[in-house]
């Protein structure tokens, strides 16, 4: 006989999840991406990565949501860039001001390596918990830098470089062998101003003095114990005893709290509130540019390594955006080192057209907005970075590697037939003459002159002031703050609300990846350069994760207008 009240249990439950108290849960062991593909390839590549926006702006509707009674968050040691630690902080700021709780997690915060800047994210929390067999890897920051120059000499080839100014130091590391006396004031600055950052972090959150905190970060790592005794965890604990405490803590025996990813909660909530077309106020259209600035179309490569910001690809979301009567304001994410001085030049101009058009741009930079990042950026109405955003580096370098005696070491000779007097100037096989140096000379003042006015136009500065912290100096997004060069600290929920105020648009105005493209759209050809569906195509890059190899040893690089080294703080 069928138990007709067993057919409707499932369909009761249901019911119950959708009233139930709801713990929305993190896991960020995996790390966050800031991309927004536009490609179908990327697109699929990207469909169960978190996208740093969606659980931004998921845990700002859960604040608004009765039903969300707390956040959990599992972090791990995987690196994440200081300016997406401090976006996911302020969210979580703004979530226990709404009376929630949140925890976090982690099974180590760096296990045998470095944890610092792990540990700074969850000291946003109200609670932090560590497995008994965990580590705090609280040591502090560090930028290393390795260099070839005495390696290069030896192996016989010789680096030809030219820059503006002293502090655009990209080719140091493959000719010098140790820091500059620039190199070091700036790369010295930033470490500061990160270890500032950390202390002030970790200092508010966990209620220490900030000598303390300095006092701790020179002892760390810390074992678990350790790290409970000096009050850098509150409890430690394995995972099923921190869910099952949380879950108990909001249950109740007639609704039971559950469960649910902050991303499928801000994906089910989007659908719910989503709004007819014909009732739309309008909206953000939100355009990425992500990766080192190249001409052409925006790209990736089929071994890895991420995207690169195609200047095409950038201008014709640009030129859409100006097109479609529903957007109110742009926001434009930055997330890249530079590259190409003609590819920023074309997306810089686009940024001041649709200003043009009275709609208004504003710059969300991500973790490395610098060199051409910050070219593309100088147009915007408001320029937006985090604390701990890499921008600046106004400035350029040329360069090139000259490979005669390394071949000549092993036999191999070559000669050529010049047509011009300066045909074979960029040639690897010998150096620049005089004249040559000339030619190069000139182009570095231009491009430099030219970043330099432009950075003044839409700072509304003069030239010497812009010069005062240019000459390639790298800084960080705080430092950037006193200096002009930024106008607001914040992340994308802050570039968001700038610009949903300056497009008179309501608080919860949709913010849409732009442009959006529906399946027929994709498959149909491109009718010119000024239908959006032409961004679809997708291109592939052939050097990928060793493009910064090959740019290395003189072969074709991104450009001219990169930032020096490679950040990564830990």
């Amino acid at each position: 006989m069928v138990d007709v009240a067993k057919l409707f249990d499932p369909v009761s439950k249901i019911r119950r999840r959708r009233t139930a108290p709801l713990v929305l849960e993190l896991d960020l062991t995996e790390g966050i991406t800031d991309e927004t593909p536009g490609d179908p390839l990327g697109q699929i590549m990207a469909m169960r990565r978190q996208r740093l926006l969606d659980v931004v702006e998921g845990i700002r509707r859960a604040a608004h949501d009765p039903r969300v009674k707390g956040l959990v968050v599992k972090i791990g040691s995987r690196p994440i860039g200081m300016a997406k630690v401090q976006e996911l902080r302020q969210a979580v700021g703004m979530f226990r001001r709404s009376g929630r709780t949140a925890v976090a997690w982690s099974e180590s915060f760096g296990e045998f390596g470095p944890g610092s800047i792990p540990y700074y994210l969850a000291t946003a929390f109200d609670e932090i918990a560590l497995l008994p067999s965990g580590t705090v890897g609280l040591t502090g920051v560090s930028a290393e830098n390795k260099f070839f120059g005495e390696a290069v000499e030896k192996l016989g080839v010789e680096y030809q470089t030219g820059a503006r100014h002293e502090y655009k130091t990209a080719v140091n590391v493959f000719t010098e062998r140790g820091f500059t006396e620039p190199h070091r004031e700036a790369s010295g600055r930033i470490v500061e101003s990160f270890t500032e950052q950390l202390v002030e972090g970790v200092s508010t959150g966990r209620g220490l003095s900030e000598d303390t905190v300095r006092s701790l970060i020179d002892r760390g790592p810390f074992l678990a114990a350790e790290a409970l005794e000096a009050g850098l965890v509150d409890r430690v604990a394995y995972r099923d005893e921190i869910y099952a405490e949380l879950l108990d803590r909001w249950s109740t025996p007639e609704e039971p709290a559950h469960l649910q990813y902050v991303s499928r909660y801000q994906r089910t909530r989007s659908l719910v509130n989503r709004v007819p077309a014909a009732h739309r106020d309008g909206y953000v259209a939100l355009v990425s540019g992500v990766g080192q600035i190249v001409p052409g179309h925006s790209r990736r490569s089929p071994l890895g390594g991420g995207a690169a910001m195609g200047s095409d690809t950038v201008a014709a979301a640009f030129r859409a955006a100006r097109q479609d009567p529903q957007v109110r304001a742009v926001v434009f994410r930055v997330d890249s080192p530079g590259g190409s001085y003609t590819a920023s030049d074309v997306i810089w101009r686009e940024v001041v057209l649709t200003r043009k058009a009275g709609i208004p741009v504003v710059v969300a930079m991500g973790e490395v907005a610098g060199s051409g990042g910050y070219f593309v950026s100088a147009g915007a109405d408001v320029i937006v970075a985090q604390p701990g955003t890499i921008t600046g580096s106004i400035g350029v370098f040329v360069g090139k590697a000259v490979l005669s005696g390394l071949l000549g070491r092993l036999g191999i000779t070559s000669d050529s037939i010049d047509g011009g007097r300066h045909a074979g100037m960029f040639s690897s096989d010998r150096p620049f003459h005089d004249t040559e140096w000339e030619r190069v000379n000139a182009i570095l003042d231009h491009i430099y002159d030219d970043f330099v006015a432009k950075v003044a136009e839409g700072r509304g500065m003069t030239r010497e002031e812009v010069h005062e912290v240019a000459r390639g100096r790298v800084w960080t997004g705080r430092d950037a703050l006193e200096k002009g060069l930024v106008d607001e600290l914040g992340g994308l929920e802050t570039a968001v609300r700038l610009a949903r105020d300056r497009g008179t648009l309501p608080p919860f105005a949709p913010v849409r990846h732009f442009p959006r493209l529906g399946p027929l759209e994709r498959l149909v050809p491109a009718e010119s350069s000024e239908d959006k569906a032409a961004q679809a195509r997708l291109r592939l890059s052939a050097w990928g994760p060793l493009a910064e190899v090959s740019a290395r040893l003189g072969l074709p690089a991104a450009g001219p207008l990169v930032m020096p080294g490679t950040w990564e703080i830990r």
